[in-house]
């Protein structure tokens, strides 16, 4: 989705060709499981996805629906709480080791 997003420039609706795509996508990627992604976007309800022709060219029309557009929102808000987590369970994991150690002097 990360893709797309940077793909449509703010905009609601753009059209993008699958060589475009395929540019900003990471490696490994090729037309097939780029298509296959972007129609499990669609039905995941992020935008809509219609194919059209330009110039004889493959073209995708994709028109932004209100989830793909807070898309940066909220994925800005599922990493602060991936780095909450993480600092909480380093946080427990260092008070388990602390307190295990003091329980290891206190009893020997």
């Amino acid at each position: 989705m990360g893709a797309v997003f940077s793909l449509s420039q703010g905009k609601v609706r753009f059209l993008v060709s699958p060589y475009e795509l395929l540019n900003v996508l990471p490696k490994g990627f090729d037309e097939e499981n780029a298509e296959r992604a972007l129609y499990s976007l669609q039905l995941d309800g992020f935008f809509e996805l219609d194919l059209c022709d330009r110039k004889g060219e493959k073209t995708y029309c994709i028109h932004m629906r209100e989830a793909g557009l807070n898309f940066k929102r909220s994925d800005v808000a599922r990493r602060r709480t991936l780095a909450a987590r993480l600092f909480l369970a380093a946080v427990c994991g260092v008070l388990s080791a602390a307190l295990g150690l003091i329980l290891k002097l206190l009893l020997s």
